[in-house]
């Protein structure tokens, strides 16, 4: 096996949930690309189907289901649709995301309670539930943030909550899951790459505050950050288990 080939998903099966936008929708295309066959988890089914038809369009295998991850029923559905389709799971890229920007004194619990819900409760339902499928070998990537490790510009006292506790959660998995069960728990943080959830901010503050803060003075890219989802999906990342993985232009440094 060369170099490369440590790097191919071809056999594998991929499931990757908040797939309908955004950097879900460029983890879908880049695992496809990379060999893996993509099982696809999102709320929002209309853009969901576009992803879908988009990569079996190129010619990728693709399944996709309308997937809350709040709901650990729904991702058990996910899981075995996997398992149905394509006989195995191998993979799991947990990036369902949401998040707020409300100052802490007029944050209402509901608001709070969501975020938490969705980024850490729904990263977990879907742990466990490809967990249970997942074979020696298997990975799962969870979707942190820079801000689970450094301060934000805005007001992000629940995202910057329940991205913490991500990063936290991946390193009691990796230790429960790694050695008795073969699978790798890693995560990644992004930094402040081109999405939904930037556009709604102000750009100029965020502009500001990057070139502040990152050696690399600007968003990060859809593909740089597809690079370290393959990469720690793949058995090039074979002796990886535990760790986050800061893709944020040296914010996390400063």
């Amino acid at each position: 096996m060369t170099i490369i080939d440590r790097f191919r998903l071809n056999g594998k099966v991929a499931v990757i949930t908040g797939a309908s936008s955004g950097l879900g929708r460029g983890f879908a295309q880049a695992l496809s690309e990379a060999g893996a066959a993509v099982v696809l988890g999102a709320r929002r089914e209309d853009s969901l189907t576009e992803v879908a038809e988009g990569i079996s369009a190129g010619g990728g295998a693709v399944v996709a289901r309308r997937t809350d991850v709040t709901d650990p029923q729904d991702c058990a559905v996910l899981a075995r649709a996997a398992t149905d389709a394509f006989g195995r799971l191998d993979i799991l890229v947990n990036n369902a995301g949401i998040g707020t920007a409300v100052p802490a004194l007029r944050e209402t619990p509901e608001e709070f309670r969501g975020v938490i819900e969705v980024n850490l409760l729904g990263a977990f339902w879907m742990a466990q539930a490809c967990a249970r499928l997942m074979s020696p070998g298997s990975s799962i990537v969870n979707v942190a943030s820079v801000l689970g490790l450094v301060k934000s510009y805005a007001p992000q006292a629940a995202y910057a909550a329940s991205k913490a506790a991500v990063i936290g959660l991946t390193r009691d998995l990796s230790q429960q899951w790694t050695g008795r069960k073969g699978i790798r728990v890693n995560a990644i943080a992004p930094g402040y790459f081109d999405s939904e959830m930037t556009a709604a901010t102000d750009q100029d503050k965020l502009s500001a505050f990057i070139d502040q803060t990152a050696s690399i003075k600007r968003f990060g890219r859809q593909h740089e950050l597809d690079a370290a989802v393959v990469f720690l999906a793949s058995d090039a990342a074979g002796y990886i288990t535990g760790a986050t993985l800061a893709v944020d232009g040296g914010m996390s440094t400063h």
